[in-house]
């Protein structure tokens, strides 16, 4: 059974990532024993950010602040 908290910090990185106008169809993104992984390619939709690896570095900072999330792991190709 999964884990109550990485189910919680999972649901809470798709939230950041959403939010904030980045493309993250290919993107495979969780929550393991509160660690956050972010894999696969992360782009921007229209209208959106111009910086991915800037807005990335956001997202880790605020995820870092979540009770359940202990770090956060970036490890993807980032498309302007």
């Amino acid at each position: 059974m999964a884990d109550p908290n990485d189910v919680a910090g999972t649901k809470a990185l798709r939230q950041e990532l959403s939010k904030r106008g980045l493309d993250i169809t290919r993107t495979d993104m969780r929550v393991t024993h509160g660690i956050a992984y972010i894999r696969g390619s992360v782009g921007v939709i229209k209208g959106g950010p111009t910086d991915v690896r800037k807005e990335l570095e956001i997202i880790a900072k605020v995820l870092r602040t979540k009770p359940m999330i202990k770090d956060v792991v970036i490890d993807c190709t980032m498309r302007s």
